[in-house]
């Protein structure tokens, strides 16, 4: 029975083109995901009253500001790990956070859009499809390398060992090693199965495998992708695209964090507590939204120029 419930496949770190040099099917995944959220938004953009040069440029400023932000954020939640600001720079070693990047996108092109005289949800609803679309794709990558592995379990979707070097372990004869929570846990991975080791070496917890959280995650942006597809089809308030994403996605990633071995501020991750935030807000916008539209009176039909002249520069 164990045997049924587990899933696996070899993991693959590197991709070797010639010599020595090598390229990360995660790295491919996220410039991948990227891409295609790029590409939602060209198309959902013009929609909704946005230029396609001003979308160029807020997608090329979203890239600056995704790995810094995605880089920051994961600096701050294990600042103690870092031996200075040369460690925390070589983001080449590993170490960012997704909702990081995503935070960094938006921030860095709010001025832009105050700028171009865009609103907030004018630019974000055009986005919520590709942010979906680019996280269910990256999460390819992280499949592959065996990334975002959490506690040992022996449930239907755990994920079993099938050789490889697994991403941020350190893997010789068959078995794979990480200490986490800065050594006061070890993560033993092998064929036969995972044990979670505290720091006297007693077992905390063992499993036929792992949680892959990133599965998890794909699962669940699929069908929020399909989800926001579909909610896409009929006029909605404006915000109600992104505001679905944020809810929807900082849902998912309050449960699949308790999932995993980090570092906790006051019980929850760094994601964690991002995600509370975003879900909060997103949910009282949602509803204070939809009291109001229950009070107010049936809105006149008004005809909608499909033409559309973009906005002038300032000062043009």
């Amino acid at each position: 029975m164990s045997l049924l419930a587990a899933i696996g496949w070899p993991v693959v770190d590197r991709i070797h083109i010639f010599g020595d040099f090598a390229i990360s099917p995660h790295g491919i995944g996220i410039a991948a995901g990227f891409l295609l959220g790029a590409w939602w938004l060209l198309r959902e953009g013009p929609k909704r009253g946005l230029s396609v040069d001003h979308i160029n440029t807020m997608i090329f400023w979203a890239l600056v500001g995704a790995v810094i932000g995605a880089r920051l954020f994961y600096v701050i939640a294990h600042y103690s790990e870092f031996d200075g600001i040369g460690d925390m720079l070589a983001i080449w070693r590993g170490g960012i956070s997704l909702l990081g990047g995503i935070a960094g996108a938006i921030l860095i092109n709010i001025p832009l859009m105050r700028r171009y005289g865009y609103r907030f949800f004018q630019v974000m609803d055009s986005a919520a499809i590709g942010m979906a679309a680019g996280i269910t794709l990256g999460r390819i990558g992280d499949l592959i390398v065996g990334d975002h592995l959490g506690k040992p379990t022996s449930w239907l979707l755990a994920f079993a060992y099938k050789g490889g070097n697994l991403a941020g372990f350190d893997c010789s004869a068959g078995q794979c090693s990480q200490f986490l929570l800065q050594g006061a846990q070890q993560l033993v991975i092998t064929r036969r199965g995972a044990d979670l080791f505290g720091q006297d070496g007693s077992v905390i917890a063992s499993g036929v495998g792992v949680h892959q959280t990133a599965l998890y995650d794909l699962i669940t942006t699929s069908l929020l992708f399909l989800f926001l597809y579909w909610l896409n089809k009929k006029p909605r308030h404006e915000g109600v695209l992104f505001l679905a994403f944020a809810a929807w996605y900082g849902t998912v990633r309050i449960v699949t964090d308790f999932l995993r071995v980090d570092k906790r501020f006051f019980g929850l991750t760094g994601s964690q507590w991002t995600s509370v935030a975003a879900v909060t807000i997103s949910l009282a916008l949602l509803l204070r939204w939809r009291v109001r539209q229950g009070r107010e009176p049936p809105a006149k039909t008004v005809a909608v120029s499909t033409s559309f002249t973009p906005p002038k520069e300032p000062g043009g």
